[in-house]
């Protein structure tokens, strides 16, 4: 230490210091507000920061990643920085943050749902096999119609569960659920009879019901009287039939194809096990049903149950099950229409 007392400073040394001070202030704001308008890595819960008006993304599906970043209200135009200088000095910006991972779907994901309108321009018939009302009207129904090979009943009642549960209640159940999902996913449903009659049709006129609503195929729906101690589903398949007025020649290896099809999407959706006591795999032939002999379209039966079996009868009374039921009807006419045909035995 000397003693020497320190020479106070130029007076334009010290106004240069202090211009330099006030300038830098204002120059670390604004660098401040530009690196959070543009840093996206804050901690959870915390909000982007305020962008005015910024536009909402034109698509719900948008690529996040692919997405320009949301504009700044130094973006917007009209709107001054509160950060930056007066002068309009640019303020320094950090490097940006890279934006989160794409929620989006990769462009390998699984493919969305099929379209509903999968069977627009399709035409199903559905047949709810018997009547209510036919028990009232036996000598019409007891009336003999030419099936090509043979001549039988117009019709019958029907069989019922031990507790008055009757084939043309459960029949007609059925038909109205499926006819509801096919219709959702575009087809045109034909019922052959919606509890509209008194009685019948006769089974001829079932048969011909498919032609005349120009369908691309048929199902007739049944509950089956056997055996009580026998359970279980199965689908009837036409024999081929030319004989009379009936030739099914044309429509037996794509019922087949449709047989399988019920057997299988039946089976998934009720969790029915194929009858024990009639057919075999769950699927019959027969040459001897006017609803198969006269078809001119692919058509089959199906058993849904044995409503003289116990348990069978508990599935077929509960509206639950039945709603199973037309769904395994419906995605069998489903896969029927939509699917490419297969040739294979099983």
């Amino acid at each position: 230490m000397t003693g020497t007392a320190p020479r106070p400073p130029r007076r334009s040394a010290l106004l240069r210091a202090t211009t330099a001070a006030a300038v830098a202030v204002p120059l670390c704001t604004a660098g401040w507000f530009g690196w959070r308008a543009l840093d996206h890595s804050g901690p959870a819960g915390a909000t982007a920061a305020p962008a005015a008006s910024a536009p909402a993304a034109s698509s719900p599906t948008a690529d996040p990643a692919s997405a320009p970043p949301a504009p700044t209200a130094t973006d917007q135009p009209g709107t001054a920085d509160p950060g930056a200088p007066a002068d309009g000095t640019a303020a320094p910006l950090t490097p940006p943050v890279a934006p989160p991972p794409s929620t989006a779907p990769a462009a390998d994901a699984p493919p969305a749902p099929a379209d509903a309108a999968v069977l627009t321009g399709r035409t199903v018939l559905l047949d709810p096999g018997h009547n209510p009302g036919n028990s009232t009207h036996t000598a019409e129904i007891n009336r003999q119609v030419d099936i090509g090979n043979a001549r039988k009943e117009c019709d019958t009642t029907g069989t019922e569960t031990n507790a008055g549960y009757t084939e043309a209640e459960y029949t007609l159940d059925v038909s109205r659920r499926a006819r509801a999902l096919l219709a959702a996913r575009g087809a045109t449903v034909v019922l052959v009879q919606d509890g509209d009659r008194p009685w019948g049709p006769c089974v001829d006129e079932r048969a011909r019901a498919g032609a005349d609503a120009h369908a691309d195929v048929a199902v007739s729906v049944h509950g089956d009287g056997g055996p009580a101690s026998g359970s279980g589903f199965h689908v009837i398949m036409p024999a081929r039939v030319v004989a009379g007025k009936a030739d099914n020649a044309a429509i037996v290896a794509p019922s087949r194809r449709l047989g399988l099809l019920l057997r299988d999407r039946f089976h998934a959706a009720t969790g029915e096990p194929y009858a024990d006591y009639i057919a075999k795999d769950g699927l019959d032939t027969r040459s001897d049903l006017g609803g198969l002999n006269l078809s001119t379209v692919p058509k089959v039966f199906i058993e849904c149950g044995n409503m003289r079996n116990s348990t069978d009868a508990k599935r077929m009374t509960d509206p639950q099950w039945r709603q199973q039921a037309a769904r395994g009807i419906a995605d069998a006419l489903t896969a029927f229409l939509t699917t490419q045909e297969k040739t294979e035995e099983r």
